[in-house]
């Protein structure tokens, strides 16, 4: 997991915030990587650890480019923060990297 941070519900509890890698994409060594990487991000967005994500997220999850020597090219990582109760959920329905059937 990553880092964990706090807030005060306005019901005056306080929430554990996780912020994870929800999903992680490898792309080439092409022109443009961040408008070649938007299909993949939309697709990841349309199945259902993507929505559950989307719908369940503390705020708009966001991604990072690295350079992946390994790979020849980028790798793409989606970052949302969520709530222990829902990160906890996610973990059940799909794992640590969101691909589990």
């Amino acid at each position: 997991m990553g880092k964990v941070k706090y807030r005060l519900a306005n019901d005056d509890r306080v929430e554990e915030i996780h912020t994870i890698v929800v999903h992680k994409i490898n792309m080439g060594d092409v022109e443009d990587p961040d408008l070649m990487v938007a299909e993949p991000i939309y697709k990841w967005q349309q199945s259902d650890a993507g929505k559950f994500v989307m719908d369940n997220a503390v705020i708009v999850p966001k991604w990072e480019r690295y350079l992946n020597d390994q790979y020849i090219g980028w790798t793409y990582a989606i970052i949302a923060e969520l709530e222990a109760k829902k990160l906890a959920e996610y973990y059940l329905k799909w794992g640590n990297n969101g691909n589990n059937p």
